[in-house]
């Protein structure tokens, strides 16, 4: 009898899991469960479809049902009854289970502010494909909007509508914009930088009350202020969604709490994604998720019995048009407390819009801040990510320029980039992995992502694939297959 794998959550984890043990042998049946009525899609891509840069099919994910993999959307999970091994469904199934696998992710936190319970039809929270609908249909002839929540995702959806032509304002409770990831001086030149796209800031200020009707919205501020505006984006972040584990027994803290092998406190059920708590961490980011679909794929099959998943350094990017930003590893912590000093190196041009903070200790890179145009992220991107030697002239990295004979980006030519190189963070994808893919005969950026799958997370990543190929095009052929 086949092994019957059920996978609650049909999000970017489950279908990733779900795809990968259908690219494996063996004899199971995979049935995937998922609440939401759509087939997979990129969540990271809805503030793209909210600018109006793609439509709907550009964000939705490869199928993967048929051959052996039962797909069911619009199928919430109601309940688990781990002595039977069986799944209860809204619609009354039952799903008996071999292994049983949590993708329940997370959802968007409504903060807990007056006229927003129930929440007003004008008020929509930013998480879902159904918001980004939402979000867009209440955006038609809407002239202006507030988005409530100065982090990574609050941006970005500040900044699609203000590509659509809304007059925007984003209020953050706290004194600078995205302070997990940046410090008070990169924040406020991230805020000028937004204002000159047509998005404003009100910072240092939490937010008391919503008022909403068919003619707008107010939200009050604790300072005796009141904003109005035509729409109310909510992006006060997200919470793990560990309601099924919870009541099911599984052990929960922040998250459901997994091992290396990504098995919970019951050892037939597992979970990945944004619902897991590994090592006293939650991740929210999709490679991580995707890491974790691959680690379990391999336990479950049989293939690599002895994986484990080990998380790798997170490079936050803000995906948002005429925004450069990518901040790493501990940039906004002080300096450590004990072990080698660590150097600090900054550089501000506000008027440019571009920022630079580098965190260096025993030679390696340990955070970094780059905001605007600067030629070295590349570079500096992979030294964190590799954990390799910084340059002995550190301006090369700060500032993007040569001095004296250190090169400003040394990874930034293709042809200078080693095999080992990561392009795509998302998928581990290397440079030597998509020059391998190359020489089988894909020849296009639309067939190396195929291959591979890089450039398709965040799509960070689609600019260096398309020098790759352009460099291997152009390449003599000696260098291009060596």
């Amino acid at each position: 009898m086949s092994e019957r794998v059920v996978i609650v959550g049909y999000g970017m984890a489950g279908s990733r899991l779900a795809a990968e043990l259908h690219a494996r042998d063996g004899d199971r049946k995979v049935t995937v469960l998922g609440a939401e009525p759509h087939r997979a899609y990129n969540r990271i891509m809805l503030s793209t479809l909210l600018a109006g840069k793609i439509a709907e099919p550009d964000v939705e994910l490869a199928e993967v049902a048929g051959q052996g993999v039962d797909v069911r959307t619009g199928v919430a999970v109601t309940a688990i009854d781990r002595a039977n091994r069986v799944v209860r469904t809204d619609d009354g199934d039952g799903h008996r289970y071999d292994h049983l696998v949590l993708a329940t992710g997370s959802r968007a936190l409504v903060p807990p502010l007056p006229g927003l319970d129930p929440l007003p039809e004008r008020v929509v929270p930013f998480r879902t494909l159904d918001d980004c609908r939402r979000i867009l249909a209440a955006a038609q002839g809407a002239r202006s909007a507030l988005v409530l929540g100065g982090g990574l995702l609050g941006l970005e959806a500040a900044r699609g509508l203000a590509a659509r032509g809304l007059a925007v304002t984003v209020v953050h409770a706290t004194g600078w914009l995205m302070e997990r990831q940046l410090d008070p001086a990169a924040g406020a030149v991230l805020a000028g930088t937004l204002e000159g796209l047509g998005v404003r800031t009100v910072l240092a200020v939490p937010a008391t009350g919503v008022a909403a009707d068919g003619s707008g919205v107010r939200l009050d501020l604790a300072d005796g202020r009141s904003l109005t505006a035509d729409l109310l984006v909510l992006s006060c972040g997200v919470r793990p969604d560990t309601t099924l584990a919870a009541a099911a027994g599984l052990a929960v803290e922040r998250g459901v709490v997994v091992d290396d092998r990504m098995r919970t406190s019951d050892r037939r059920i597992s979970a990945i994604g944004d619902c897991v708590q590994h090592d006293g961490t939650l991740t929210g980011l999709v490679a991580p998720a995707w890491a974790q679909a691959r680690v379990l794929a391999q336990v479950l099959t049989g293939d690599d019995p002895l994986a484990r998943y080990r998380p790798r350094p997170v490079v936050t990017r803000l995906k948002a048009a005429g925004i450069d930003l990518a901040a790493m590893g501990d940039a906004v912590d002080g300096p450590a407390p004990d072990g080698p000093p660590v150097e600090e190196l900054t550089f501000a041009d506000p008027a440019r819009g571009t920022y630079a903070r580098l965190r260096i200790r025993d030679e390696r890179l340990t955070g970094a801040i780059l905001l605007g145009d600067n030629p070295a992220v590349g570079t500096v991107v992979q030294l964190f990510d590799r954990g390799a030697p910084v340059p002995a002239d550190r301006r090369s990295l700060l500032l993007g320029r040569a001095f004296g004979t250190v090169p400003a980006a040394p990874a930034a030519s293709p042809a200078l980039m080693p095999d080992a190189a990561t392009v795509c963070q998302c998928n581990d994808v290397s440079k030597g992995a998509l020059v391998a893919c190359w020489r089988s005969g894909a020849r296009t950026v639309e067939a190396l992502s195929g291959a591979t799958r890089a450039g398709t997370g965040c799509g960070g990543c689609r600019d260096a694939l398309a020098g790759i190929v352009d460099w291997l095009a152009g390449a003599e052929p000696a260098e291009a297959t060596r």
